[in-house]
């Protein structure tokens, strides 16, 4: 079967993490998509580490199965080639910085101008107007800036996520809106104008904790592992470890108390018989959860807590889930090429039943320049002396 945006050219001026979070989403699902890095490094995310194998875990992550094409931007041959690449695709993304891609000769309004069919994205920290248009924004600061560090961490101390949250909502949001405009213009002819920023992407995530400030005036308090809203919902000690714990039901709370932990008397006990009770005497419904689950080894408790239907889960680290018998059973770790050695990649999350996902290579800096070059309108030996010239940057191993 065919996977769903076969046939989709993509080009992509990206860089770091939100943007070519969207567009290995394209690549996964069968698009074509051109990276264009620059031809002194490339895209900077390369750089971060080398723990894999040599390369950054980032751009490991976040770029297989592309084109890498290097060209100098700050040459009018480089722009052109770009241009004439855009020129012939259906989607353009890009995430520089504010007014960076317009000086290019590669702004929306030009782009859609001459091809109206196009799908163009601009990808920001703030977007275009307002005070803080031009300001620096990296995933940390956003999350400060969206209120999300001040959620997030443990009563005494603020703490950023542990994930680029910032980067991959504005990524998410991006993928989605392409996919909505392509399916538009299937049906009208019509390509769009499309502008995601990482500010509103991740105040969209704040959900919940937005709506209580604003109905109430009062700051979501940070919880830690607990809950603001529900209560038992925290980790509770067993006598070799921990196991998180969330009732969010009454009936729940029943099934805890009297089936797994022996204390049936506290399913009816006016402190505790209602979540809102529960929550009102946190302190106290913690406690009696605590002494009782402290009887047992973790492992033994879960089993108890899974064969009842209550939500519990033990905290696994990153060697862990890679380990993940879920995922292992699920048959999701696939093999894909990198510049210097294999290595294991993820399926997408998205399963479709009848296709598999395209989970290309990672391309080292400039791998199909030449290819590319050639593509763009130059004849071989033109392009070879581009290359030469410095102009562009063909990957050694490729060359």
């Amino acid at each position: 079967m065919t996977l769903p945006l076969d046939g989709v050219t993509v080009v992509a001026l990206e860089q770091a993490v939100a943007a070519p979070f969207a567009t290995r989403q394209f690549a996964d699902l069968g698009a074509r998509v051109i990276k264009v890095e620059k031809t002194d490094g490339g895209d900077f995310a390369r750089e971060y580490d080398h723990v894999v194998h040599g390369t950054g875990a980032h751009f490991v992550w976040l770029n297989r199965g592309k084109e890498s094409i290097a060209v100098d931007l700050k040459t009018e041959e480089g722009r052109a080639v770009v241009r004439r690449l855009v020129d012939a695709a259906d989607v353009f993304v890009q995430n520089l910085a504010p007014g960076a891609a317009a000086r290019l000769g590669l702004g929306a309004e030009e782009l859609r101008r001459d091809h109206p069919e196009l799908v163009v994205v601009d990808m920001s920290g703030f977007g275009a107007g307002g005070p803080l248009e031009q300001r620096k924004a990296y995933d940390m600061l956003i999350q400060a800036e969206t209120g999300l560090i001040s959620i997030t961490g443990t009563p005494e101390t603020p703490v950023k996520t542990g994930i680029p949250t910032a980067d991959i909502a504005s990524g998410v949001y991006c993928a989605q809106s392409v996919l909505a405009a392509l399916l538009r213009r299937a049906r009208t002819g019509e390509g769009a104008q499309i502008e995601v920023t990482m500010l509103e992407s991740t105040v969209e995530w704040l959900g919940h904790a937005m709506y209580t400030q604003m109905h109430t005036g009062s700051q979501p308090p940070r919880m830690g592992l607990s809950h603001a809203a529900i209560a038992p919902y925290d980790a509770y000690p067993t006598h070799d470890g921990q196991v998180l714990i969330g009732v969010q039901n009454d009936r729940g709370w029943r099934t805890l108390v009297t089936e797994v932990l022996g204390a049936p008397e506290l399913a009816d006990d006016p402190r505790f018989a209602t979540n809102v009770q529960r929550v009102r005497n946190r302190t106290e419904c913690d406690t009696e959860v605590a002494v009782r689950t402290a009887r047992w080894a973790t492992a033994e408790l879960d089993a108890l807590l899974a064969a009842a239907g209550i939500p519990a889960a033990q905290i696994k680290d990153v060697a862990q889930v890679v380990e993940h018998p879920q995922l292992r059973a699920r048959q999701r770790w696939r093999t894909i090429g990198t510049e210097h050695a294999p290595v294991q990649a993820l399926l997408p999350p998205a399963t479709f039943a009848d296709v598999e996902a395209a989970m290309g290579d990672v391309p080292a800096l400039g791998q199909h320049t030449h290819a590319l070059l050639v593509e763009s309108g130059l004849a071989p030996d033109a392009a070879d002396d581009v290359i030469r010239r410095g102009v562009a940057v063909q990957a050694a191993a490729s060359a």
